[in-house]
């Protein structure tokens, strides 16, 4: 009998799962070019990311793999055995540009079942290796959690491929059930949507039959779940109206302040970019928690007009800026106007008051972020791209890697993104080292950021013209070995400006003036001296009174 090991890309890194994601979904026809879009903004403070990888490969009669189906060193590993060929993978996109990325929501914390071997990135690398498309890739996700268990508390799955666009949301059964009760639609192909730590998913589509060969219900085309989705609801005591009314959220992911204001408010923001802002303003009571007028935001809307995997890029790094939540513009963003928070999400005034702080997209807690983008006009090793970098998406370029690499960046690397020990060689401690000079002064020093950053993502969107050009003409091995080198180049590219970049911070903004820079380079000139925001220097006037205010001297 044969082994292998099976090691996810989170239990490389983290001591237990993160709980504070965001995905972003479009569909094909809702894009510039016709490409399927998927992005993952994985946060959770105190861990190191790196690119997952695993390598395509056929696998012998009697071959075992190794779950370790939880979080931390110390979980119980179980066997199951590999089948015949395994998709190789890379960050959480497959060989067939098959790609699956997640956000937690727990839900009925009760429906936990401990006893399963299988958590939510275990289910998803197993699907991303043994599925062609992102509706294989359902039904390997169920087949697994019937037979080995699910674990995880409730989470939502956006699954997709080049031609399709879904997302799933699971939930398990509770204590000695195998299996999860689940619902996936497919996304419209002219349509846009997120998910942000809350389920979303309320009536869908029926049918009265089950699919004897998958074990599930399809109604095609839109919709599959699971069988007793809503007859573990009745038993629970969860839901008791006509099957046609059930509503998974309520069910199994009711809302709550949380899942309304720091969940649901991520998904409105990113709809606001793309679709009429006056409209998208009218769910603002229900962002506070008034639900007389609405009580959901839209499942999917078609935007205004087509978005770019640019815009999605952009969008990743949102800080409610232009809204009424724009966490620059008021007293809290201190004297540099930053949409960072130290304070925790809950926390109290002096007199006991319970306050909270925004949790926008970008969020400096990031361990890594990526954009997927499949396209199916493409050979599949480079029309298939993750997007992808180490820390948060405000912070870092996004550093094309194609999907049919056959060895990962060193500076993706997972020895070389050691969370305790920095290092020039990683890319998780060359984006943090930036970023963490940047945050704390954020007004004054964010436009050396986005000069850089937009320096090299143009750079990257204009090589990629040539690539797809000269990919058309290769073989398959030469397409490898050409898509693995140009991943190496355009990491090699973002951690020598990122070096340059930290460089001319530092001197830049020494001793907290502003010497004047072009190109990021420095240029002959005299320093400044940054004034604070006006929204800072109103409130300190506002608290101090005339202390602060320049006085004629009296005789």
């Amino acid at each position: 009998m044969f082994f292998s090991v099976l090691v996810t890309v989170l239990s490389m890194f983290l001591a237990e799962p993160s709980e504070a994601c965001t995905n972003l979904i479009v569909g094909k026809k809702a894009s510039v070019d016709g490409s399927v879009i998927c992005t993952y903004n994985c946060d959770g403070f105190g861990f190191s990311g790196s690119l997952g990888f695993y390598r395509p490969g056929r696998h012998e009669s009697g071959e075992m793999i190794a779950l370790r189906g939880g979080w931390g060193p110390n979980t119980e590993i179980h066997y199951i055995p590999q089948v015949e060929y395994t998709y190789g993978v890379a960050g959480l996109m497959n060989e067939k540009q098959v790609s699956i990325v997640e956000t937690t929501w727990d839900g009925r914390k009760e429906l936990q079942n401990r006893e399963g071997w299988l958590d939510y990135f275990t289910l998803m690398n197993l699907a991303l290796q043994r599925a062609a498309t992102a509706r294989e890739a359902i039904a390997v996700m169920h087949s697994l959690a019937q037979e080995y268990g699910y674990n995880s508390t409730g989470e939502s799955f956006a699954i997709c491929d080049k031609d399709e666009a879904w997302f799933m949301e699971m939930i398990g059964k509770g204590p000695g059930k195998k299996g999860a009760v689940w619902v996936a639609m497919r996304l419209p192909d002219d349509c846009i949507t997120a998910y942000a730590n809350s389920s979303r998913i309320r009536q869908f589509p029926q049918t009265k039959k089950v699919d004897k060969k998958l074990g599930f219900c399809v109604v095609e085309g839109e919709c599959m779940y699971s069988a007793d989705v809503i007859s573990l609801a009745r038993e629970k005591g969860y839901y008791d109206g006509p099957d046609k009314d059930f509503s998974f959220r309520e069910a199994y992911g009711p809302l709550d302040w949380g899942a309304i204001r720091y969940c649901d408010a991520r998904v409105w923001s990113f709809f606001r970019h793309h679709y009429d802002k006056e409209a998208m303003d009218e769910y603002l009571p229900y962002l506070n928690g008034d639900l007389s007028k609405h009580d959901a935001l839209p499942l999917w809307i078609k935007p205004d007009a087509p978005v770019s995997y640019r815009d999605i890029q952009n969008d990743m790094r949102d800080h409610y800026e232009g809204t009424a939540l724009d966490m620059t513009a008021d007293v809290s963003a201190g004297p540099w106007a930053s949409p960072y928070r130290n304070q925790p999400v809950n926390f109290e005034g002096s007199d006991g008051t319970k306050m909270f702080r925004e949790r926008p997209i970008g969020c400096q807690q990031s361990g890594m972020t990526m954009v997927c983008r499949m396209r199916s006009w493409l050979p599949d090793a480079v029309g298939g791209i993750c997007y992808f970098n180490l820390d948060d998406a405000s912070m870092v370029a996004y550093v094309p890697v194609y999907c049919g690499i056959n060895r990962v960046p060193e500076p993706f690397r997972r020895e070389n993104n050691n969370v305790r020990e920095f290092s020039t060689g990683s890319a998780f401690w060359m984006c943090n080292f930036v970023a963490n000079m940047v945050y704390p002064r954020y007004s004054v020093m964010i436009g050396d950021l986005r000069e850089a950053q937009t320096e090299v993502e143009d750079f990257y969107e204009k090589d990629q013209e040539e690539v797809d050009e000269r990919a058309a003409k290769m073989t398959a091995g030469e397409l490898s070995d050409y898509v693995t080198a140009k991943t190496a180049a355009y990491t090699d590219r973002m951690m020598k400006r990122w070096d340059k970049l930290a460089r001319l911070l530092i001197v830049k903004h020494n001793d907290q003036i502003m010497l004047p820079s072009k190109d990021g380079e420095l240029v002959p000139g005299r320093h400044t001296s940054p004034a604070y925001s006006p929204a800072f220097i109103d409130a300190v006037h506002d608290q101090t009174g005339d202390r602060y205010e320049r006085k004629e001297v009296s005789r």
